[in-house]
């Protein structure tokens, strides 16, 4: 077999049972490898950490940090794959969760993204994070007033360049509110993960998913 990181062809077995690169000097195990491979099936069926954990009989923090992993692998996969295409149309998305949407200030906890449409897929691009303002803005006593302001501007400044009402960005959009809905609790900071995941399975089926995530995992870290 060939190095897992950077396919060098000339390989050491260590006493350990591990393989060694005599390029890159990085160690790996087949039994490591089996064991991410199977992660990554349970991840793809989107089964949760601890159905992933039952399935698998592995401990609840190797899942968390394999899924983790996953997201950032997805992230640069995404990235690379968009590079260079030409866009169909795009769209601006602002998402904020039901249980936020009933008290004013927390409009500044909303994540706002463009979605743009090519090759029949979908890439987002996540806008800068609101929140960063938000005490500032609850601080300057003038709460009622920003926020109706913050929404004549969200109203006004909308981006949009579609050529109907329903299209692949809005089945996107609506995929995006179901699939989000089984995280809870995620942190504004891994929100981008998230998003990226959503958006790699809904351009992708199962067997696509699995086959980038195995080709992919070592590629990029």
């Amino acid at each position: 077999m060939n190095c897992i990181y950077c396919n060098n062809k000339k390989l050491y077995t260590l006493n350990s049972g591990q393989f060694k690169c005599s390029l890159c000097k990085k160690k790996f195990s087949i039994s490591k490898i089996q064991r991410d491979f199977e992660i990554i099936e349970c991840f793809c069926k989107n089964l949760t950490g601890n159905q992933t954990k039952d399935k698998l009989h592995i401990n609840h923090l190797t899942v968390k940090v394999r899924f983790e992993f996953f997201r950032k692998v997805i992230a640069n996969f995404l990235e690379e794959k968009y590079q260079g295409k030409d866009v169909l149309e795009y769209d601006e998305y602002i998402y904020l969760s039901k249980s936020k949407k009933k008290v004013k200030k927390n409009i500044f906890d909303a994540k706002n993204f463009l979605t743009f449409n090519y090759e029949n897929k979908v890439y987002n691009l996540l806008m800068p994070d609101l929140n960063r303002y938000k005490d500032e803005f609850l601080d300057s006593g003038a709460e009622e007033a920003h926020f109706k302001e913050f929404s004549k501007f969200m109203m006004l400044n909308k981006i949009s360049k579609t050529q109907k009402r329903e299209n692949i960005i809005t089945m996107f959009w609506n995929f995006f509110e179901d699939s989000i809905l089984k995280y809870k609790g995620i942190n504004h900071e891994n929100f981008f993960y998230y998003l990226k995941e959503i958006e790699f399975k809904f351009n992708y089926t199962y067997e696509e998913q699995v086959h980038i995530l195995k080709a992919s995992l070592y590629k990029y870290f």
